[in-house]
């Protein structure tokens, strides 16, 4: 797995479609992100399978919930064998380290752990009024970001706006993976947080998660390679 990759996110409804998707990619076997549609339709069996193929796997189930039951829900998904899964950091600082724990093998190893910070799709007004979170949107990711590094995770997801500061508050080496990525002459979707493959490249993106610009392009894979030379800068 290399440091800087492009993700693309298989936001499919079936086994069947994400490897209709796949089959296109003879040549590459890219970075790819597994979500809850994906995961609630088809169960460990695709993640497995996936992985069988070859491809770098981020399994985006985004837990949340007590200390205890975090801990035990990643002791069954360190079982899978997935290169990166996630958490929310709304969780706590205790909770993250009750997933770490859990995810972590019995000889030591185990995937990136990584926390939500907040959603692209949420704006700083729908989080002050609706989540009373008073903070603005800036300060929230950084506090996120610097509990998710104090309970020894690997990094965050973030928008690529705000990695860069993340970067400056929790280190150089502490991750970045942002959601978000859209081309200049794209839709921006229900996204609100968004930037461009080399923009978010040039703030300090470590791992862009690119969706709907890949999977719904009339040739995913060219798309999928204008986006790795956008973001690493050759394929």
């Amino acid at each position: 797995m290399k440091k800087r990759d492009v993700i693309i996110a298989c936001d499919f409804a079936s086994a069947a479609e994400t490897f209709r998707f796949l089959d296109r990619f003879e040549s590459e076997k890219p970075f790819v992100k597994i979500g809850m549609e994906l995961y609630y339709a088809e169960g460990p069996a695709i993640v497995r399978e996936i992985k069988r193929r070859g491809h770098p796997i981020f399994l985006d189930l985004k837990l949340h919930d007590i200390p205890n039951t975090v801990r035990k829900a990643m002791a069954v998904l360190s079982r899978l064998d997935v290169d990166m899964c996630n958490v929310h950091a709304a969780g706590t600082i205790e909770m993250m380290r009750a997933a770490r724990e859990g995810l972590t093998r019995p000889d030591g190893t185990r995937p990136l752990l990584i926390a939500v910070t907040q959603l692209t799709s949420t704006s700083q007004e729908r989080m002050q009024r609706e989540l009373l979170v008073n903070a603005t949107m800036d300060e929230t990711i950084v506090r996120y970001a610097l509990n998710t590094k104090e309970a020894g995770l690997d990094g965050v997801v973030c928008s690529p706006l705000e990695a860069g500061m993340v970067k400056k508050a929790c280190g150089r080496d502490f991750l970045t993976v942002t959601p978000g990525i859209r081309f200049a002459d794209g839709d921006a979707g229900d996204q609100v947080r968004i930037t461009t493959p080399a923009r978010a490249r040039e703030i300090g993106s470590d791992f862009i998660v690119v969706g709907r610009p890949v999977t719904a392009a009339a040739d995913p894979v060219a798309a999928y390679r204008r986006c790795v030379v956008d973001f690493v800068g050759t394929m």
